[in-house]
């Protein structure tokens, strides 16, 4: 009996519940519990005195942070993200880090405009971020009107394959902005189209069927020219159908607004046939072009109409005018026949002045 109660008193306090627990607690026990000041105050263990932070490679930091960038919906998601810490702070300014900033990373708003977002676009070019290089191109083009540096950097961009910096070249060439109407390149254009369209940008591939269908800097060809159209129609309609839970709510929401009208408010955006579909988020240098001369409405050169596009003139009646109405202006014929389908065929009157623009072909 006695070794029964030695061995259980003797017990780990892990086998041992509480002082219930023990039914024969041994003599030590039944003085009582000892002195709080006589309890050594608990050791603080190896684990607990280790930063974990501190010890991930530099490696994994900056990979996260890539990821970060590439994905970031807004220029302040990762700026935030920098301020965090000064680890943070220097590995986020590493190239590998700003050169995969995403579109939504490197989107500066107009009102936000200043010296620290022009060196932070320019530090992400300078890491070799094309869509970054574009950005700054068309805003130093068109709103800072630095026409060589702004020319040259979307150069850079369309160097690397950059689809949206090739059809910004396109426009350029076939309009001869930054100089005279005689400084047009017909050649150029298509050419800088063709390889846009080629890499899949939708308006490159509009402008590219319009210009075989009109003879535009290129041989006459009707039906290839309409095979393009077609092309440039259905990866829309993919696009629309990869959004439909968005497109959806849009329709609702519209409705909603518009209680009593006879539709719901969608936008046509296949030019060719009229479909109801929500019309895409314009690329962030269209919105900074936008908000930027928007701003100065009545003061500064005219738009391009249509708004997803809201390209400036570089020199008076540089874009084509509605041949009927003469209140709208298109840098290009995709922005021409889209903004038709869009809103100006309700607008416009009288409309049967309008006919060459249904096969696609330009007004000025």
């Amino acid at each position: 009996m006695n070794a029964r109660r030695a061995s259980h008193c003797l017990r780990p306090p892990s086998q041992i519940n509480d002082h219930a627990a023990c039914r024969n607690p041994c003599k030590r026990r039944r003085g009582g519990p000892p002195a709080l000041s006589a309890v050594p105050a608990p050791a603080a263990t190896e684990e607990e005195s280790v930063d974990f932070f501190d010890g991930l490679p530099d490696d994994l930091v900056v990979s996260v942070l890539s990821g970060l960038s590439s994905s970031a919906d807004r220029p302040s998601d990762l700026i935030s993200a920098l301020l965090t810490c000064k680890r943070f702070h220097v590995l986020g300014r590493r190239p590998p880090v700003l050169s995969k900033a995403g579109a939504g990373c490197v989107a500066v708003r107009a009102r936000s405009w200043c010296d620290s977002a022009h060196r932070f676009l320019k530090r992400c070019v300078d890491c070799g971020n094309l869509e970054a290089s574009y950005v700054l191109g068309m805003i130093r083009f068109y709103a800072l009107e630095n026409r060589g540096s702004g020319a040259a950097l979307m150069a850079r961009a369309a160097i690397g394959s950059h689809a949206a910096a090739l059809y910004s070249l396109a426009i350029i060439q076939f309009n001869g902005s930054g100089g005279s109407k005689t400084e047009k390149d017909l050649q150029a254009g298509v050419a800088l189209c063709a390889r846009a369209a080629f890499l899949g940008h939708v308006d490159a591939i509009r402008e590219l069927g319009h210009c075989l269908q009109d003879g535009y800097g290129v041989r006459r060809n009707v039906t290839e020219g309409r095979r393009f159209l077609i092309q440039a129609n259905a990866r829309e309609l993919a696009a629309a159908v990869s959004s439909y839970p968005a497109w959806k709510e849009q329709r609702r929401r519209q409705a909603t607004a518009a209680a009593g009208a006879t539709s719901p408010g969608c936008c046509p955006l296949l030019s060719d046939y009229g479909w109801s579909l929500p019309a895409p988020e314009p690329h962030p240098a269209n919105q900074f072009l936008a908000e930027w001369f928007g701003a100065r409405a009545g003061e500064g050169p005219r738009l391009c109409s249509h708004r997803g596009c809201c390209r400036p003139e570089t020199r008076r009646h540089e874009f084509r005018r509605c041949s009927v109405c003469g209140l709208v202006n298109y840098c290009s014929r995709a922005c021409q026949a889209l903004h038709w389908k869009l809103s100006h065929k309700s607008e416009c009157s009288p409309t049967h002045g309008w006919p060459a623009v249904e096969g696609g072909a330009a007004t000025h």
